[in-house]
């Protein structure tokens, strides 16, 4: 699981980074918003932990860019702001957990293991997705019966992505927003081939399009 740190509190963020790290989480640290914003639009984080009193860009203002492109990814303010009208601020930016500083760090624990629960953010690495087809994340590799496909790094990814948004309804642009980074950006047209090598792997019914919407993964 990868973890996206934004906390100036240099003491702070390295305990909380130690901490993360003996539960097996990457974790990236940021102690600015501009540096958090360069990194999400290069990178794909499982989870935000986002400070809001930081230099350059703000967590609250931070985060409501970034949902403004679509992007869905957890996000928990970490944060000395107590009062009710910032806790609301909090939620309109589009965070999904709020905890006030000072904390303990099995609650940050429990607040996370809750986010993986309504995420479906498993850590297993092999994923059954259909009777003799399974995907190991690790190598990024099919398993169809008694052969091995390792994948395209991209098909690999578009894959991860509907594995931990099962049945949910994914447009283009939310696939190209928390795959690619901006100025990267594929065509409407590459995602529909990559969808389609994938469904000749996995099965045809196995990625539904939701016709003018975007696709679903059974």
């Amino acid at each position: 699981m990868r973890v996206l740190l934004l906390e100036d509190d240099i003491i702070l963020s390295e305990i909380i980074t130690e901490y993360l790290d003996t539960l097996g989480y990457e974790v990236s640290v940021t102690y600015d918003g501009n540096e958090a914003e360069d990194l999400v639009y290069s990178q794909k984080f499982d989870l935000l932990l986002l400070d809001v009193n930081v230099p350059q860009l703000d967590g609250f203002s931070f985060l409501k860019s970034f949902r403004g492109t679509g992007d869905k990814t957890p996000a928990i303010f970490i944060t000395s702001l107590h009062e009710s009208k910032d806790l609301n601020e909090g939620f309109e930016a589009g965070c999904d957990d709020y905890i006030k500083k000072p904390f303990d760090l099995i609650e940050l624990k429990v607040r996370i293991d809750n986010i993986k629960r309504h995420f479906h953010i498993d850590e297993k690495h092999i994923y059954t997705i259909r009777d003799g087809v399974s995907y190991d994340v690790q190598t990024q590799t099919l398993l169809i019966q008694d052969d091995a496909k390792k994948l395209p790094k991209k098909e690999a990814q578009i894959l991860e992505y509907f594995l931990h948004h099962k049945k949910q309804t994914i447009s283009t642009d939310e696939l190209v927003s928390n795959i690619w980074s901006y100025e990267n950006a594929p065509t409407s047209a590459t995602i529909r081939t990559y969808i389609k090598n994938l469904r000749k792997l996995i099965g045809e019914s196995t990625i539904i399009t939701i016709k003018g919407v975007g696709y679903r993964f059974n």
